[in-house]
């Protein structure tokens, strides 16, 4: 793997490696979820929700879309979601979300 390969994903990994983000991320890996959605499954505020988006966003991961009033989000990029469902595999049991 290259310096800048290696640099790369480091840089992925550390931006998943927060409790929130990671929650958020396993929850998109099912379907796309406006923040207030969001904010129920992983318990905290608006505002504490709406900046892990920010950052996963900035680090491409994640992208949005308006629609009326509400902006759902969705990861956007195949190889989280396969390393979601990885994850998920090896970690979780079964029935845990």
């Amino acid at each position: 793997m290259k310096d800048e390969d290696v640099r790369d994903v480091a840089a992925l990994l550390k931006t998943m490696s927060h409790p929130i983000r990671l929650k958020i991320l396993c929850l998109l890996q099912e379907k796309e979820m406006a923040v207030g959605d969001i904010r129920e499954e992983v318990k905290t505020t608006n505002a504490n929700v709406s900046q892990h988006l920010s950052i996963l966003r900035n680090q491409g991961i994640v992208s949005s879309r308006k629609d009326a009033n509400f902006i759902y989000n969705r990861i956007d990029d195949q190889r989280v979601l396969e390393l979601i469902a990885k994850l998920r595999d090896l970690f979780c049991e079964e029935g845990d979300g």
